[in-house]
């Protein structure tokens, strides 16, 4: 890094950002007394305000070689891959819709004690996501299923949308098709299998301590003890299918085709909704997930330009001054993703700029290629989890949204006990390592 361009001044609008959307929320919320406050503020706009601040930066780059840089940061293989996975699972949520979302709910909430519901919710995310590889996916998929069961059972849909989103980030973390896990062992150069159970020792004891805690919650929220509802059998059959397809591990892709496929066939053939509505609702899915579109996009150009500027160069030097040893390089590259995750708002881009610093950190400490790739992983989905503004939770909070139930990220945030959990369980791990060099284990 001696040759690389240090600047902290180019961390600027990533604060901003912050600033900007932490405390109008907070002013909104709480000191103007708006309801929902934070859901009444356009993220796209605050990004946009950022990225014009890392625009003005820098006036010895000009604007167009600015614009090349912001270019090559949106056209990464990961972003292009969420726009994807954004627009196919707005369709997919426009051509099931409301009806066959609480069919599920209603016949999940027939076979289990209500009670149970949330408990089962986040059992059900946490599998699926280790199956499919993928959170964003798993929540498309599951959150229409946990507004149904909010709305039936009585259970707040911000705690619904929190067991969804932690799971989905326990299957991120751990799977082996996970893009954060494919990046973060290339770049550490270990065996999945190898980081896998290094991950495993301390993503399941975070998940076990949550399922406890969602469930004493769950004892102590009001609900009616018999739930029941009307549900058609057929229009479950798109989740079944789905759920067996993330289940088997089909690439996701596939798995969001065979839904939109079979949910029109069926919803054509029931007589449902007619040709003409069935295409107008696959458009307004897709309208739906226009902003998280756009979110994704303007973060990706943003975080472009932050590194250009030389900011995550000088995030990484500091870092490196300033945690020691070997316990303290683990906390150091943990510290690192986290910062790099909450910037770029993606956890895969975080693990990969972060890799070759890690890479460094992890041989002067004496850390192995497995517990670096875990940590890396671990911390990133850590932040990825609970930020409101990643595409977990936008996609998680879109979805509600076009099942007509407004949410906030912030009301949300208190539920998200399993990433909070992996954090206390990976400095439990960090803390409990002995002080032995293990680079060559």
């Amino acid at each position: 890094m001696e040759n690389e361009k240090k600047n902290p001044a180019g961390l600027l609008p990533m604060l901003v950002f912050l600033v900007l959307y932490l405390g109008l929320g907070i002013i909104f919320e709480y000191v103007m007394k708006i309801e929902m406050g934070f859901y009444n503020i356009p993220i796209v706009l605050i990004i946009l305000v950022a990225l014009l601040v890392a625009c003005v930066q820098n006036r010895a780059v000009p604007l167009d070689e600015k614009l090349v840089i912001m270019g090559k940061g949106i056209g990464d293989k990961n972003i292009i891959t969420m726009l994807i996975i954004f627009m196919m699972a707005g369709i997919f949520v426009g051509v099931v819709g409301r009806s066959s979302a609480e069919s599920v709910a209603y016949f999940v909430l027939s076979l289990i004690p209500a009670r149970f519901a949330v408990v089962v919710l986040f059992v059900v995310s946490a599998f699926v996501s280790l199956a499919m590889g993928t959170s964003v996916g798993t929540i498309t998929l599951l959150m229409p299923i946990g507004c149904a069961i909010s709305q039936g059972s009585g259970f707040s849909i911000a705690m619904c949308v929190g067991a969804v989103v932690g799971g989905s980030m326990f299957g991120d973390n751990l799977s082996f098709i996970s893009d954060t896990t494919i990046a973060a062992c290339n770049g550490q150069g270990c065996k999945m299998n190898d980081k896998f159970k290094e991950n495993f020792k301390i993503a399941l004891p975070a998940a076990i301590v949550t399922a406890v805690i969602t469930l004493v919650v769950s004892m102590n929220v009001s609900i009616s003890d018999a739930i029941s509802g009307e549900y058609n059998m057929i229009l479950i059959i798109p989740y079944i299918i789905v759920l067996v397809a993330g289940i088997i591990g089909i690439n996701v892709f596939w798995v969001l085709l065979l839904g939109i496929v079979s949910g029109s066939a069926i919803m054509l053939c029931t007589g449902s909704v007619n040709l003409p509505d069935m295409i107008a609702n696959m458009g307004v899915g897709i309208e739906g997930m226009y902003e998280t579109s756009m979110v994704a996009v303007f973060v990706a150009a943003l975080s472009a330009l932050m590194a250009a500027n030389g900011g995550f160069n000088a995030l990484i030097d500091i870092i490196q001054r300033t945690f020691k040893g070997k316990k303290g390089g683990m906390i150091g590259i943990g510290i690192l993703v986290a910062i790099m995750d909450i910037a770029t708002a993606n956890n895969t881009v975080a693990i990969i700029i972060s890799n070759p610093i890690a890479h460094k950190i992890a041989q002067n400490r004496g850390i192995s290629g497995r517990r670096t790739a875990s940590l890396l992983d671990t911390f990133s989905c850590i932040a990825q989890g609970v930020i409101p503004y990643g595409a977990q939770m936008l996609v998680a909070l879109t979805v509600c949204e076009t099942m007509g139930i407004a949410v906030s990220g912030t009301t949300v945030m208190k539920y998200l006990w399993y990433p909070y959990m992996l954090l206390i369980s990976s400095l439990v791990f960090i803390f409990m390592i002995k002080n032995t060099n293990d680079s060559k284990q």
